[in-house]
């Protein structure tokens, strides 16, 4: 699946990162746990320079436990801060906070030794679109946040989230890199949600997780859909075996395959067809 897809607004977001990450102390690179290496940015490690980074895995309760524990020790193994969660949740959240503080202790001791007391840790939290950074940010923020603008020291005009006594967040909107190489990259991109669904073929992507499930989560389909073993081998069938399962038919007995295909896009995205980790550690390497 060739998806070339650089937007104007995420050009405009690429150069604001790159201007304005002198003002913060430590990165927050938001990647979803359940496809740790293809939702992570190529650009990010350019942008960012020398600046610490706490890897969040977000989403953590849709991808599966045994696979998410081998990304933990992965990137612990590279010498990175990481913590999976859940922004939804709030479960996970204050593991967060931990890690960041810790990466960002070298700056705040350094500022103390200057007789700089009680300085805030300024974060910056980068990801691709749909990958939960929103939804992390308000349950950061809470219900006794308040934004604060024009604040000393900080380029004027600048507006922060503050998050209790020790936090400011500087937003960012989601980067997506220019050009998508990776066919497989681009599915479990589009599968997961982090692509729009109107730049890409939805029926293509459908089929294609028709055939990862039926090869490797038989159960799950004849389950959720009520199918009979054995299940087509062919995944156009198997659409129309649950387009029938599902009554999604128009005038005349004719299959609803457009409205079948949301529906299986729907239910996989979800968590209506279980946990699922489509990068593994093992075959998977980081970019």
């Amino acid at each position: 699946m060739d998806i070339n897809w650089f937007p104007g607004h995420m050009a405009k977001a690429q150069r604001m990162i790159v201007k304005d990450i002198h003002l913060v102390d430590v990165i927050v690179e938001l990647l979803d746990a359940r496809i740790p290496a293809s939702s992570s940015n190529p650009m990010i490690s350019d942008m960012i320079q020398s600046k610490p980074k706490v890897i969040a895995l977000n989403k953590s309760d849709m991808a599966e436990t045994e696979i998410t524990q081998k990304w933990l020790k992965f990137y612990r193994q590279q010498g990175q801060l990481v913590v999976a969660f859940d922004a939804i949740s709030g479960r996970g959240i204050k593991d967060l906070v931990n890690q960041i503080e810790v990466a960002a202790r070298p700056k705040i001791q350094a500022a103390q030794a200057k007789g700089i007391k009680n300085r805030p840790i300024r974060v910056m939290i980068l990801g691709i679109p749909n990958v939960g950074k929103s939804s992390l940010i308000n349950r950061l923020k809470g219900s006794a946040t308040v934004r604060t603008a024009d604040k000393p020291g900080v380029t004027r005009g600048k507006q922060w989230i503050k998050i209790g006594k020790n936090l400011e967040l500087l937003d960012t909107p989601g980067v997506l890199w220019p050009k998508l190489d990776s066919a497989e990259v681009a599915f479990k991109l589009a599968v997961t949600g982090a692509i729009n669904d109107d730049v890409y073929d939805v029926e293509k992507v459908v089929l294609t997780l028709l055939t990862l499930l039926r090869d490797n989560y038989h159960e799950r389909l004849t389950v959720r859909y009520g199918l009979e073993s054995p299940i087509p081998e062919d995944s156009e069938e198997l659409l129309k075996k649950i387009a029938l399962k599902r009554g999604c038919l128009r005038a005349g007995g004719i299959i609803d395959s457009e409205k079948t295909i949301r529906i299986v896009l729907s239910d996989f995205r979800l968590g209506k067809l279980g946990r699922f980790s489509l990068d593994i550690p093992e075959q998977d390497s980081l970019v």
